[in-house]
C-alpha cells in the first residue's frame, strides 16, 4: 500500500488479483478482435466474421515458429510477446467502480511510462530477426511515436490538472456531476490519437504495413505472430479502458454497479477504436510527425492552459 493510500476513496484488492486484471485485458482483447473480424467480413463480403478470431488462432497455434539467420532471438521473443504485459500493466491502475489492484499517487504517470514501454517493444520485434522489412517497421514506429508521444503526454496532463491529483482515482472522483469530456474534448481526441498509435492500429499502422511485408510482424509467425496481434488488441482495450476514469467519470452512472459501469464504458470506447481502421487512411509517419507537431501539440498545450485556468478559478 502506498504511504497516502489512505486518502484514496478506492478499496485496493489482493495483489494477486492482477491474474484478474489480465483475464480482463485478455477479455477485452478477444472482444476486440471479434468486432475487428466483424467490420473485416462485411467489408470483404466474406461470411462468419465472428469465427474468424478462434480460426485464426488455431491457425498460429500450429504454425511453426520463424528463424532467421543471426537473428537476436532473447530481444525478438521479449518484443513480441511484451505488449501484453504491458497492457496488463496499464490496466492494473484503472479502477474497478470502487476496486483496484494498484492505486499509486501517481498513477496517470505510471500509465504514460507503460506507454512509452511500447516504443522499446515494437522496435525490439522489428530489429530482433536481423531483417531489413522488420527494420523499416521499426523506423517507422518510433516515427510516428515522435508524433503521437508529446500531444498525449499533454492531454494525459489536463485531468489531473482539474482533479489536482495524479492518482487515477481521485480523477474518477472528481467529475462528479460533470465529466472531463464535456469541457477537455480536444484533450480526450488527442488521447484517442495517441492510443491508436501505441496500438500499431488503423491510420497508424505503418509500421506493419503491407508495403515492406508487414514490417515488424513480417518474420514473425506461430506463437510469436499470436502473441504480438494479442498484444496490440490488448494494447487498444487498455487505452479505452484508462480513458473512462480519465475523462468518462469512471463508474459513475445510474442504475449499474460502478464496476459494470467502467466496463459498458470501455466496451464503447473499444468498440469505436477499432472500427477506425475501416474507415480511416493509413498516415505516412514523416507527414504525421508534422501533424502531431504543428497541430496536435499546440492543440494540447491549449486545452491545459484553458483547465488550468478554469482550476485555478475553482481554487
Amino acid at each position: 500500500m502506498t504511504p497516502d493510500a489512505a486518502t484514496s476513496p478506492l478499496t485496493l484488492v489482493p495483489v494477486g488479483w492482477v491474474v484478474l486484471a489480465g483475464a480482463i485485458v485478455l477479455g477485452l482483447a478477444w472482444l476486440a478482435a471479434i468486432v475487428d473480424g466483424v467490420a473485416t467480413s462485411r467489408s470483404e463480403a466474406s461470411p462468419a466474421g465472428l469465427g474468424r478470431p478462434l480460426r485464426e488462432v488455431a491457425r498460429l497455434m500450429r504454425q511453426r515458429r520463424r528463424t532467421t539467420v543471426e537473428a537476436d532471438t532473447p530481444l525478438w521473443r521479449t518484443g513480441s510477446s511484451g505488449l501484453l504485459v504491458i497492457a496488463t500493466l496499464m490496466v492494473i491502475v484503472v479502477p474497478l467502480g470502487s476496486w483496484t489492484v494498484f492505486d499509486p499517487p501517481v498513477g496517470v504517470v505510471w500509465f504514460n511510462a507503460m506507454d512509452v514501454c511500447v516504443w522499446a517493444l515494437v522496435w525490439l520485434t522489428g530489429w530482433g530477426p536481423n531483417s531489413a522489412h522488420g527494420l523499416v517497421g521499426g523506423y517507422r514506429f518510433l516515427a510516428q511515436a515522435l508524433g503521437y508521444e508529446l500531444p498525449l503526454m499533454f492531454a494525459l496532463v489536463a485531468p489531473p490538472i482539474a482533479a489536482h491529483s495524479l492518482r487515477v482515482g481521485d480523477v474518477a472522483t472528481a467529475q462528479h456531476g460533470l465529466w472531463f469530456v464535456v469541457w477537455m474534448p480536444v484533450a480526450f481526441l488527442v488521447y484517442l490519437i495517441g492510443v491508436l498509435g501505441f496500438s500499431v492500429w488503423g491510420p497508424f499502422s505503418a509500421a506493419v504495413g503491407a508495403d515492406v511485408a508487414g514490417g515488424v510482424e513480417a518474420e514473425l509467425s506461430g506463437l510469436d505472430r499470436l502473441l504480438f496481434l494479442t498484444g496490440r488488441y490488448a494494447l487498444i482495450a487498455a487505452g479505452a479502458a484508462f480513458a473512462v476514469p480519465m475523462f468518462l467519470g469512471g463508474g459513475a452512472g445510474p442504475l449499474l454497479p460502478g464496476w459494470l459501469w467502467v466496463l459498458v464504458k470501455t466496451i464503447v470506447v473499444l468498440t469505436a477504436l477499432v472500427l477506425v481502421r475501416r474507415r480511416l487512411p493509413l498516415l505516412r509517419p514523416d507527414l504525421f510527425m508534422e501533424v502531431g507537431w504543428l497541430w496536435l501539440l499546440p492543440a494540447a498545450l491549449a486545452q491545459v492552459l484553458i483547465v488550468s485556468v478554469v482550476a485555478a478559478w475553482r481554487g
